[in-house]
């Protein structure tokens, strides 16, 4: 009979603090800085090989965490599959306050080129897939490490300098968006 107790009080605690466990939200505003959730500050940190104090943008990396694993879809714009010019669409837009031409050719018209080493946190990165000029895009975070909607495994966080490396074409920041989300 007491052992019954135990296991039905270890049943409910399990489930309980089931239903309290955090889930990645973006909060503030468009453009605003918040601090990250710790256990996602934690797993980015991680993933990246920085400290957990270099994941400063909490709208950006519970963004990533949203959209992880998310199929890639061409033409996609939403949780049922994504697009690589899609998904830089909505994460300048949702994170940065950003509004971005839809297609990939149109995105790298409104960056200013930047050396690899100069790459900060939002910037855009291309790639020439299929002997295509331009035809993927990523956002850099840091550390080396991009964003992207693969065609093969959906929104994943990857090196740079990884597999994709070898299509690497072009990189730089945002310096004519087409018109910035009044908040």
């Amino acid at each position: 009979m007491k052992l019954n107790r135990y296991v039905l009080l270890l049943c409910a605690v399990v489930m309980l603090s089931a239903c309290h466990s955090k889930k990645a939200v973006l909060k503030g505003e468009a453009g605003q800085i918040v601090n990250p959730q710790p256990s996602i500050a934690e797993k980015y940190a991680a993933v990246m090989g920085v400290d957990k104090d270099a994941i400063k943008n909490g709208r950006l990396y519970n963004f990533i965490e949203l959209w992880t694993g998310v199929p890639y879809k061409f033409g996609g714009l939403d949780k049922d599959g994504v697009d690589c010019s899609g998904l830089t669409l909505l994460l300048e837009q949702q994170v940065y306050g950003i509004n971005l031409p839809r297609i990939t050719y149109q995105q790298v018209a409104v960056i200013k080129r930047k050396y690899e080493e100069e790459l900060k946190e939002g910037d855009l990165v291309f790639f020439d897939f299929d002997g295509k000029q331009f035809s993927h895009v990523g956002v850099y975070l840091q550390n080396g490490y991009i964003v992207h909607a693969s065609s093969t495994k959906g929104v994943i966080v990857v090196p740079l300098h990884g597999a994709i490396y070898k299509y690497f074409s072009r990189a730089g920041s945002i310096i004519d968006p087409l018109i910035s989300v009044q908040n």
